[in-house]
């Protein structure tokens, strides 16, 4: 076989696994959005609120890092707390008050309602830390509050090794790009971010296992290649397909080179797509092609993988 036929051979073998492996996503999906793991978890994401563009604006102009963000005490009953000393986000509330007017020619008095727009404080997810005790003061603060470990949730981090040095090769080949990739502290349970004010950086967390950090490093890169140039209210408004995007990439990438991540995207992406599997088919197309792109540049052993399910 000559060399451009190989070449040919390897291309095509890639396409086809990224494919096998991108297929997987809504079946194991549909999977997991049938089983009481994924019931209490939309219980658990439902008391998020939904933000407006204006506040989700103000949370970005205050922290252009915050994925998640909820107040104090609501915190307190999602299992956290907001650690001492951090600074609160501020947003517009909503609410009404009643007033009375007086009506000049009767003299009679009739009630009405008036909005009003408090300002608000909210804590990105990053901003706290899981409750591994309720003290005195935070059942005071909300009744409700919970440990971490009684919340349910389909993400569970990845542990063991990253033996073909996914993290390495991805870093390299994003640096190459003209990223700065670092591993840093991150509190809060953030397992990394990318850059969105033109400094075109990414931030590892440091405390992550090398499975994890492998596949939070090709999370970051989709992130990186795909949402680099997109104006940062579009992203807010558009984040869950963003973020099944770049998990997919992640998911697909490293399948490709032997690492199983399902444990950690299948949860994820689902909860990003709120369980439609049309989401992720709706984005297949973009996912395969920088999926392909960066297992490319990875090596040849993102292509020799054999047929059928990713190794563990």
């Amino acid at each position: 076989m000559s060399r451009s036929t190989k070449k040919t051979s390897s291309a095509a073998k890639q396409r086809e696994r990224a494919a096998e492996l991108q297929a997987t996503i809504t079946a194991k999906m549909e999977t997991l959005t049938q089983t009481d793991q994924w019931a209490a978890f939309l219980d658990y994401a439902t008391k998020f609120h939904a933000y407006s563009l204006n506040n989700l604006l103000l949370i970005l102009a205050q922290r252009p890092d915050a994925s998640r963000v909820a107040g104090y005490n609501k915190w307190l009953e999602l299992g956290r707390h907001v650690r001492q000393g951090e600074k609160g986000i501020k947003i517009r509330g909503f609410s009404s008050r009643k007033v009375a007017d007086t009506d000049p020619d009767t003299g009679e008095e009739a009630e009405r309602k008036i909005a009003t727009f408090p300002i608000l404080t909210v804590f990105d997810v990053s901003q706290t830390d899981p409750n591994t005790e309720i003290t005195d003061y935070m059942r005071k603060k909300n009744p409700n509050a919970r440990l971490w470990a009684d919340v349910e949730t389909p993400v569970r981090r990845l542990r063991g090794d990253d033996p073909a040095d996914i993290y390495t090769r991805t870093a390299d080949y994003i640096t190459a790009q003209g990223w700065t990739v670092t591993r840093e502290p991150i509190p809060g349970g953030i397992n990394g971010y990318t850059t969105t004010d033109g400094t075109s950086r990414i931030v590892i967390d440091a405390d992550l296992a090398p499975a994890q950090a492998a596949k939070t490093m090709i999370h970051e890169t989709a992130h990186a290649l795909m949402h680099r140039d997109i104006d940062p209210a579009e992203y807010i408004a558009h984040r869950g397909r963003c973020e099944v995007e770049a998990e997919s990439v992640a998911y697909i990438v490293a399948g490709m080179l032997g690492l199983d991540t399902s444990d950690y995207s299948i949860g994820y992406i689902a909860s990003w797509a709120e369980g439609d599997p049309q989401v992720v088919a709706e984005t297949a197309s973009n996912v395969l092609e920088v999926a392909r792109r960066i297992a490319a540049a990875l090596g040849p052993d993102a292509e020799d993988q054999d047929d059928g399910e990713a190794a563990a």
